[in-house]
């Protein structure tokens, strides 16, 4: 790593707040101990917006500790998709009432219940929020579901990201779940002491500390806020870019940045699902790798379990981690959140965690992709073609 390609790269699009303590969790094993230790010290408040709130065994484990904090007096707020948390059993939100908790079903899919709107069935919250006391964040791709426990531990041993943010940029995602919780005609939430967001507009390297902000903030203007924020990185890498993303399946804006990036000399790496819990999406996604093989993008596979995370670096300098997929959905209509952060230890962090995910990924081969069966072929322009409804 050079000191230039350890520098931060300019934004004057991007607003970051500084003073902030990063970590990097990789894995449910690493993330659900952390996030139950903060739940277990909360003091004044807890906010959980959850995609996929499972009642399987974490599930459980986490209900329980939410609803110790809601009996000892902790106000405790939840925010769960219906989709995403479609096979969970009601049960489990009804106890989490009784115990004191605040729960709300985003955009429900039953007719009967109080907030359907056939409008918004396509709109999902896929965020993954976890904010303790308004000092503690957590976000990434890790859902609260067994999936994600260990192989060891009875689990799925699913790939994926999570990171714990400790300082003002938490704020950030008070933001963000304050607003969806407003949108939802939730109680009024408690003041807890937030951070207040000394704004700094990333510019010159003298700048220190880990500077982040946080995608996600505007309700309507969520996916466009973390696209743009990917392409202008995208479009000014110099020497690096290491992406892994569970459901790849890019707009023409993303292949041509990657492209033109790996054409002008940039390492371009793709991490992507060599098994993945929507097939089809996988097909879907490898009707594009043809094209970005032949501009020079290493395109890998993940075998070892089901690859669920959605991060990035770039130059050693930028990364991202967050809920967002390169898929229309993530694109276009649902909810979602990632951390934009201008820090080369972070960065260090990530590029480590991608290195050691390098070496058990099976990389795509041109020569080889060239002569996949036609039937093969077939499938992945179908699947492209339904990428919308995916």
């Amino acid at each position: 790593m050079t000191a230039d390609s350890a520098a931060p790269i300019p934004d004057a699009s991007e607003h970051f707040v500084a003073g902030n303590q990063l970590r990097l969790l990789r894995n449910g094993s690493a993330a659900f101990p952390e996030m139950l230790a903060a739940i277990a010290g909360a003091e004044r408040q807890i906010l959980l917006e959850m995609y996929w709130f499972g009642s399987d065994d974490i599930g459980r484990k986490f209900a329980a500790a939410l609803g110790a904090a809601a009996r000892r007096g902790v106000e405790t707020s939840i925010i769960y998709d219906a989709v995403g948390s479609m096979g969970t059993s009601d049960a489990m939100f009804v106890e989490l009432e009784l115990a004191g908790a605040r729960v709300i079903e985003f955009n429900p899919i039953a007719p009967w219940k109080q907030r359907f709107r056939l409008s918004k069935l396509t709109r999902r919250d896929h965020r993954k929020i976890l904010i303790v006391d308004g000092r503690v964040g957590f976000t990434g791709g890790i859902n609260i579901a067994d999936y994600w426990l260990p192989l060891e531990e009875g689990g799925g041993g699913w790939r994926d990201d999570m990171v714990r943010i400790d300082g003002p940029a938490v704020a950030g995602l008070c933001d963000c779940f304050a607003l969806a919780w407003a949108r939802l005609h939730g109680p009024a939430l408690r003041p807890t002491g937030f951070f207040k967001q000394p704004l700094v507009v990333a510019g010159p390297p003298r700048l220190s500390g880990q500077l982040v902000r946080v995608l996600g903030q505007h309700f309507s203007r969520t996916q466009r806020q973390i696209s743009g924020a990917y392409l202008h990185y995208l479009r000014r890498a110099k020497s690096r870019i290491f992406i892994a993303n569970s459901y790849f399946v890019p707009d023409g804006r993303i292949l041509r940045a990657l492209s033109r990036a790996a054409r002008r000399g940039v390492d371009v790496r793709i991490i992507v699902p060599g098994q993945s819990d929507v097939d089809i999406v996988r097909h879907a996604s490898r009707a594009v790798w043809g094209r970005l093989l032949r501009a020079g993008v290493r395109v890998f596979e993940w075998d070892e379990s089901v690859l669920h995370a959605k991060s990035a670096v770039v130059d050693s300098a930028w990364s991202t981690t967050g809920t967002f997929n390169f898929d229309y959905l993530s694109l276009r209509v649902n909810l979602e959140v990632n951390i934009s952060v201008l820090d080369a230890r972070f960065a260090s962090a990530l590029e480590a965690s991608f290195l050691q995910d390098f070496e058990q990924c099976r990389e795509v081969l041109l020569a080889d992709f060239r002569y996949r069966p036609l039937g093969q072929r077939l499938l992945e322009l179908i699947a492209y073609r339904l990428r919308k409804f995916l």
